[in-house]
């Protein structure tokens, strides 16, 4: 992984500034992830901590990060005992994926008591742990390991802390002659190629660099010349030793992005250079962790609303050819027509009949099919009969199909608010599709939980300090549009494109406000990646939702269109926060 020993070297260094800052609060937006605000001292911002198994991470961050009504217990317990308390240092022991934070804080009694929160940075096996450092002893992890899972070290309350296992690697920033080089790579496999041998005789040095170190002294893909090496590999842990760092983030063409603390010149693409190794880490992760939680936990969602949408679909296909057979009720008409008026000529028993049709401008002679075993008056009766039917049959079709419509674009709606949902978000729209019939309550042991009396809304500050709102899923939308907003706001939506609702809280604003405004409704819409989006615009007053409507469909006018770009690095400067 890209995320190696000597990145966390680098972290540390960076997040020496925060030593002397006081946690002012502890807020853990999901099962992986804790956000540490800081005042005061050197550094103060928000310090995002995540041991999520895909995509660990420790930075500054100044994105907004959803904060659960409900704290979870490991979150409690850090609030206890580091809310309010001083980060005192940060260490990481040799070059491994661990970093160590020192933190004082007041007890109840007004003592001082020292704490420390360990964070693993190793994949799938990440953690945060809270240690008291004097015993020894775990407080709690983010994440239990039990002796079921690993007999060597056991994270529980109570337990003793192990430190991950040693490689047994030479530390490359005691390497100081080429002799002490060449005794370290002499150590490993000589059937290894140079790039493989650096990482299996260095602690700390990630497989990507290692190549970039090889690419350097121009022995990539070989075993190597020793020397070359060597002077590539001093060159650069010179550099390293000094804190001398170069972030970059090279995106190849095939839109696969790569991350180090210095440039990567063996990687093909667009190499992107950042102040702060933070600042680089935020931009490579984004939201990836968060997306792919919700990605996981919204797959049955997506293939249930995806076949919900497929049986409509082929529900549309089979009404069609119906309603293209009723388009032939006139002909059934006609020959009842022609049989009643050519009646003396028809006998019981006969299979056919030819008349003359005086309904067609040519007169042409036509051969109508009887059944032997009516009278021509049943014979005429049977053709009026068919006739009715089909006629009575194209409106139903015609509801049928509006319907199967409507269904489809429900489903599509849905569909649209997954794609940027966060967690909460997919469980409010599970329980809409429980409350609309789609799907059963799945069951609960214990006591049911409350339901929030309204919907937590995401809030967006334009750049002329005013409010907008944007409902994320439908039961944001209708609390949002029917109860949030004044009827003298303004409300905003994608033209004919399933999206999100937007509304400007006030009347007191300007242009920049609204194109913003139209921006979010492009971005939370199904036109996301799309250019010159459509978006309507009028005020709460003109929206209306129709009576027995599906959840979040309205119907509006006196609407105004401006045609929108979504500028993404634009909606990112805007300040955002959730608000219940």
């Amino acid at each position: 992984m890209a995320l190696d020993g000597i990145v966390t070297r680098a972290l540390a260094a960076e997040l020496q500034e925060a030593a002397g800052t006081r946690i002012h609060k502890i807020h853990q937006p999901d099962e992986h992830t804790l956000v540490l605000q800081t005042r005061g001292g050197k550094a103060q911002g928000k310090l995002l901590i995540s041991a999520n198994p895909t995509y660990p991470r420790l930075h500054w961050t100044t994105a907004s990060q959803s904060n659960p009504l409900e704290a979870p217990m490991f979150c409690m317990l850090l609030r206890k005992h580091c809310e309010g308390g001083v980060i005192e240092g940060i260490r990481q022991p040799g070059n491994e994926r661990v970093l160590h934070f020192s933190i004082r804080q007041r007890d109840e009694l007004g003592d001082y008591s020292l704490k420390t929160v360990i964070v693993e940075l190793m994949g799938r096996h990440s953690n945060i742990i809270l240690v008291d450092p004097a015993s020894g002893q775990i407080h709690d992890g983010i994440h239990h390991v039990t002796p079921a899972i690993s007999s060597y070290r056991i994270v529980l309350p109570g337990s003793t802390y192990t430190a991950p296992p040693s490689q047994d690697k030479t530390d490359p920033f005691s390497i100081q002659t080429y002799e002490q080089f060449e005794a370290a790579l002499g150590a490993v496999s000589a059937e290894l190629a140079a790039d493989k041998r650096i990482v299996a005789a260095f602690s700390g040095i990630s497989p990507l660099l290692a190549r970039e170190i090889a690419h350097r002294a121009g022995t990539l893909g070989s075993l190597g010349d020793y020397r070359a090496l060597w002077e590539a590999f001093s060159a650069l842990f010179e550099k390293l030793a000094r804190h001398e760092y170069e972030p970059v983030i090279v995106t190849g063409a095939d839109g696969k992005q790569q991350f180090s603390v210095t440039r990567l010149t063996h990687l093909d693409g667009e190499t992107k250079i950042y102040p702060t190794i933070s600042s680089c880490l935020e931009a490579y992760y984004g939201d990836k962790a968060e997306r792919d939680t919700v990605k996981q936990r919204a797959a049955d969602l997506y293939r249930f609303l995806q076949n919900e949408k497929s049986k409509n679909v082929k529900k549309l296909e089979k009404l069609s050819e119906t309603l293209e057979e009723a388009k032939d009720a006139d002909k059934h008409r006609i020959l009842g027509e022609l049989v009643t008026a050519y009646m003396h000529q028809i006998k019981r028993g006969d299979a056919s009949v030819e008349v003359i049709n005086y309904y067609s401008e040519e007169q042409e002679t036509v051969t109508i099919q009887l059944d032997p075993q009516l009278t021509p008056s049943e014979n005429a009766q049977r053709y009026f009969r068919r006739y009715t039917k089909a006629k009575n049959s194209q409106s139903v079709v015609s509801e049928q199909m509006e319907a199967a419509h409507e269904e489809i674009r429900y489903l599509d709606t849905l569909l649209q608010q997954l794609d940027s949902a966060s967690l909460q978000d997919i469980e409010e729209i599970r329980e809409e599709l429980v409350a609309e019939g789609y799907m059963r309550a799945r069951g609960r042991k214990g006591p049911k939980k409350k339901k929030p009396a309204r919907p937590a809304l995401l809030c967006y500050t334009s750049s002329e300090n005013i409010a907008i709102y944007v409902g994320k899923n439908n039961t944001q939308n209708e609390y949002l549009t029917n109860r949030l907003a004044s009827a003298s706001d303004t409300w905003l939506h994608t033209k004919d494109i399933p999206g999100s609702h937007i509304v400007i809280r006030g009347q007191d604003f300007g242009d920049a406000t609204l194109e913003e405004a139209a921006m979010l409704a492009a971005h939370y819409s199904q036109a996301r990646g799309s250019s010159l989006v459509p978006v309507d615009y009028t005020l709460i007053r003109h929206v209306r939702k129709p009576s027995g409507a599906k959840p979040g469909f309205v119907i509006y006018d006196h609407q105004k269109t401006l045609f929108i770009t979504p500028d993404e690095q634009r909606i990112k400067t805007l300040p955002s926060q959730v608000k219940a």
